[in-house]
């Protein structure tokens, strides 16, 4: 709608259009300030010439324009609000959505938790994040792939093996000694279970392929409880699977000159680049680094000719991002095509106490335990409404309420209320979409115009990586339906069509926004 709106300006002035959001929807529903930004041309006061401009828009079929200290108001008319309602309500939950751009495309590539244990509550916030960015993205016409990078090589992979064997020591009545980092947790019992059944005693005799083989079980766990949360990854790819490609990569990365060997070892010259020091990239022994097999999974990446690359990470790995940017810049790419975007630490609390660690995953918080504890709504809906710059503490009683407290609920609410009022009146949405807004109430046409503002919020949520917007926008949204609703009668009204169809576009927008989010609006409550 926005753009629809600066089209029409344009018309008149052919100017850069830039509206902002008057606080007062009753004064205008988009104010610009293009008046200032003319002043020194036309060698008037700003004042004069908004006056002098709105005077242009007077045969207007869009919108009623007024100016105030030195500002163009544009107040949408009823008889346009009623049309693009009806055009949405005819398109569904696609009303908000965009053509296909053939570009930029993306690669978006999330969580890449080491396939060493289930993913746990430190996963769950760039999970959600990353599937919500994709379906916003990718509604809106833009082309992103998602990813999942297995770290499935190197020394994790080993002792998740040497865990297993120790473990099944243990449960034999054996006394064993536990290295300092192992991992644990009842999912080790049940993957040594499974292996036992399937191979026998004499898997525990082989230790790579019983690493191999609990590696690919974890995985199973994983996709499991992405799906379980809604979330699939659409392409899957192995750190070991890459590995042929490091000497071509190494050679890639020589021809910059920021290449040099040292004490055995191979670095990278990373410090030229922004980074706090040199990095080794390849061990005196020839096995590669960490970081080599970042390097060459992302120069596997350019290679695959993105427009643009999206990494998101914790925010522990906030110093790993200036060694991997160096990395693609001696590639000779451009590392500006590589945006990383840093999520948070989460707390989580019950009852005001912080939530108990799972014993099946030995000392951490599962992202299954949340699922089975507020179910996957609740959980995508909090992890994604605060911005992942801040830190995130909740408590997941708070999620439970059914008042106006619980965000998740108050919006339901709102969406099950409409469909309460349609079934009272005994009609449906194809009775009343083409119904005009002629002598519709002012705070109706602001009610409506609000949710016909959903194109806008996830366009600004996307550009800004703030997809908190959405939430505070349904949260707004949701305070408004429920003020007009109590002050305001519906069936038997004098308008109850117009209101009718003013509802069931506030109710649209929810089950749109929602199911971008990955939640299901709920019908009944």
């Amino acid at each position: 709608m926005k753009n629809q709106i600066i089209d029409e300006i344009k018309k008149i002035l052919p100017y850069d259009i830039i509206l902002e959001q008057p606080k007062n929807k009753n004064l205008a529903h988009y104010a610009c300030p293009v008046a200032f930004c003319l002043a020194k041309e036309f060698k008037k006061s700003p004042k004069i010439i908004a006056e002098e401009l709105a005077d242009k828009f007077r045969n207007s079929k869009i919108f009623n324009v007024s100016a105030l200290n030195g500002y163009l108001n544009f107040k949408l008319k009823a008889e346009f609000l009623a049309e693009i309602s009806g055009e949405a309500l005819k398109n569904g939950e696609n009303f908000a959505s965009e053509k296909e751009k053939t570009s930029p495309t993306t690669l978006l590539e999330y969580i890449s938790a080491n396939p060493t244990g289930p993913l746990h509550i430190g996963h769950v916030r760039g999970a959600v994040y990353g599937d919500t960015l994709q379906r916003v993205s990718n509604y809106l016409g833009y082309k992103m792939q998602t990813e999942y990078y297995i770290n499935d090589a190197g020394n994790q992979i080993d002792l998740l093996g040497i865990s297993m064997i120790l473990r099944a020591k243990e449960l034999a009545g054996e006394e064993v000694i536990y290295p300092d980092k192992y991992y644990r947790g009842e999912y080790i019992d049940e993957i040594l279970k499974i292996a036992k059944e399937k191979f026998g005693d004499e898997i525990l005799k082989d230790e790579k392929k019983l690493s191999d083989f609990a590696k690919d079980e974890v995985l199973k766990i994983i996709k499991k409880d992405l799906a379980d949360a809604g979330i699939e990854i659409s392409n899957w790819i192995s750190e070991k699977s890459l590995y042929n490609e490091l000497e071509g990569t190494i050679k890639k990365l020589e021809k910059s000159g920021k290449m040099y060997e040292k004490e055995g070892k191979i670095w990278i010259a990373s410090i030229q680049n922004g980074d706090e020091k040199d990095r080794v990239v390849v061990r005196e022994d020839g096995r590669p680094t960490y970081l080599a097999g970042d390097i060459i999974y992302h120069n596997n990446k350019f290679e695959r000719n993105f427009d643009h690359y999206i990494n998101i990470w914790g925010a522990d790995h906030h110093g790993y991002v200036a060694r991997l940017k160096a990395a693609i810049n001696f590639l000779g790419y451009d590392e500006n095509r590589l945006e990383v975007v840093l999520m948070q630490m989460v707390s989580l609390l019950k009852n005001g106490e912080t939530f108990k660690m799972s014993k099946r995953a030995g000392n951490v918080v599962l992202m299954s335990d949340i699922l089975e504890e507020i179910g996957k709504d609740a959980l995508r809906f909090i992890f994604i409404s605060k911005s992942g710059n801040s830190p995130l503490e909740f408590d997941i009683d708070e999620l439970k309420k059914e008042d106006s407290t619980n965000p998740i609920f108050y919006i339901n609410y709102a969406h099950a209320r409409v469909n309460q009022v349609f079934g009272k009146a005994g009609k449906n949405v194809e009775q009343i979409i083409d119904e005009n807004f002629e002598n519709l109430d002012e705070d109706a046409l602001n009610l409506v115009f609000e949710a016909l503002r959903l194109n806008e919020i996830l366009n600004e949520a996307l550009k800004s990586r703030s997809l908190q917007k959405i939430p505070d926008f349904l949260k707004s949204l949701a305070g408004d339906f429920h003020k007009y609703y109590n002050e305001n009668r519906v069936i038997g009204s004098d308008n109850e069509n117009a209101r009718l169809k003013v509802f069931a576009v506030v109710a649209l927008c929810i089950r749109t926004a929602f199911s971008l989010m990955g939640l299901e609006a709920k019908a009944k409550m």
